[in-house]
């Protein structure tokens, strides 16, 4: 990865941008859908954003003439899921190929769009993790974006209707849908005039006194000069252009005076006779239902294809797409932990690369204690205090009705100079330590933080002389 948080995070990349790619590899043993479920999960980061591509997986189905090393855009699948972007449109794939019973065929059936906006999956530049269970639940870090039942949330239907219109049926020659018409028996008012003007001249409206009458609204400009190259034979007569008629800007008003136009009170329009309810009507007609001859009813759609292999198959507009950590296991909990063992150390890092020190100081004591993981030199981990001294051992300090008891164990400090010889006398100075050396930490001294944990780990179990409540 280009600007890794993580010191020598390495995955599988998409490096050219308006080309077609493929690869895939072959799994160890056939996936065959019973009544395991389908956990398939990846990570994908796109390192300069997304213009116009995808990053799903395909998961390809186990055929007799399977060759990997042709794998194209036509070689059947069974799932198809994943993120994919143009434009404006941000689509978060879940595909399946189904194989209709009757026919032997197979075809696409795509989940519902998610409700969930994924434009910022798509444009952090960050880590994500995309997660499918079959049983339709699709997750981003973690979290449900989308989920259905395969029955009844894909398009089309796994299951064909049981009734579809007769194609042969067709709508009378009488047949009657105007629900309204025109009352045959109406007739126009006498009075009823068609040709009264919409708009009628105000007649109670009076001219306002010093309207300039013989004044008119603009005026040739005084100050206009004609032009030196200006040719009356090739130009025609020249004329100085118009201006506001000085004058009249401190009067009501200039030249003709008309009364203002009002609406017509006896403006009627085109008379139209009344529509009432029509009694002949028959309502929208529909051809008649016949019985669907290739309807089928597949009340088991989980047991897919089974499939024997996973591949990426891509064309983008952009480059740099990063992939990491694929896994398709039948147990959440197994997919939970490859994620914390992985992507998880990956948000970690991005969040702290982000995170300002005043809130990581406020984050460290509640990260720590949740997950029991020394942060570095001088990061308290609830009523422990892990500090470098200058000679190269880290001391554990256990706070007791404010004091400080020394617990050393001997340990190899990898901060180097920047150790602190004196540690800090109270919980001020603390806090104050670690605003300081939170700024100063480089991505080198993480990982060989995220290295030491567990030596960190075995320093409080001897400090404390055995498991701690944290």
């Amino acid at each position: 990865m280009k600007d890794s948080k993580l010191s020598g995070d390495k995955g599988l990349v998409l490096k050219s941008q308006a080309k077609h790619h493929a690869i895939s590899s072959k799994l160890k043993k056939p996936f065959v859908f019973e009544t395991r479920p389908l956990i398939v999960q990846y990570e994908v980061n796109f390192q300069n954003g997304i213009d116009c591509g995808g990053a799903y997986v395909k998961l390809l189905s186990k055929t007799s003439d399977l060759i990997l090393e042709q794998f194209v855009d036509k070689t059947p699948y069974t799932i198809m899921f994943g993120p994919d972007k143009c434009g404006e449109d941000y689509k978060l794939h879940f595909i399946f190929r189904h194989k209709n019973p009757k026919t032997g065929e197979f075809e696409e059936k795509h989940a519902k769009k998610p409700d969930s906006d994924l434009r910022t999956f798509y444009t952090d530049k960050k880590t994500h993790l995309y997660t499918l269970d079959n049983s339709f639940e699709v997750l981003i870090d973690q979290t449900i974006v989308n989920s259905g039942n395969l029955l009844n949330d894909m398009s089309p239907a796994v299951n064909p209707a049981a009734e579809i219109e007769d194609p042969d049926d067709k709508k009378p020659d009488d047949w009657d849908e105007r629900a309204k018409i025109q009352d045959p028996d109406a007739v126009k008012p006498d009075d009823w005039d068609e040709d009264a003007p919409a708009k009628i001249p105000d007649e109670s409206a009076v001219k306002p006194e010093g309207w300039l009458d013989d004044e008119p609204e603009y005026v040739s400009d005084p100050d206009a000069l004609k032009p030196e190259d200006w040719d009356e034979e090739m130009d025609g007569e020249w004329e100085a252009p118009q201006i506001a008629n000085p004058k009249c800007e401190t009067a009501p008003g200039c030249g003709f005076w008309e009364r203002p136009m009002i609406d017509n009170p006896n403006y009627k329009g085109k008379w139209k006779a009344p529509m009432i309810d029509n009694p002949n009507y028959q309502g929208v007609w529909k051809p008649r239902k016949i019985p669907n001859p290739d309807y089928f009813e597949d009340l088991h759609p989980f047991r897919m294809t089974t499939f024997s292999a996973l591949g990426l198959e891509l064309w983008s507009m952009s480059s740099d797409i990063f992939f990491d950590n694929f896994i398709i296991c039948s147990d959440r909990a197994v997919a939970e932990q490859w994620a914390n063992d992985g992507w998880g150390l990956k948000r970690a890092a991005e969040g702290a690369a982000e995170v300002g020190a005043n809130q990581a100081l406020k984050d460290v004591d509640s990260l720590a204690y949740n997950s029991f993981i020394p942060l570095t030199s001088g990061s308290m981990v609830s009523n422990h205090i892990f500090y470098c001294r200058g000679d190269g051992r880290i001391c554990v300090y256990r706070r007791r009705n404010e004091r400080y008891n020394e617990a050393c164990t001997l340990e190899r400090d990898r901060f180097g100079s920047r150790a602190r010889a004196i540690p800090p006398r109270n919980v001020q100075e603390l806090a104050g330590a670690l605003v300081e050396e939170w700024g100063n930490i480089s991505q080198r001294e993480l990982t060989n933080l995220v290295q030491s944990i567990r030596r960190r780990c075995t320093a409080v179990l001897q400090a404390a002389g055995g498991h701690t409540r944290y």
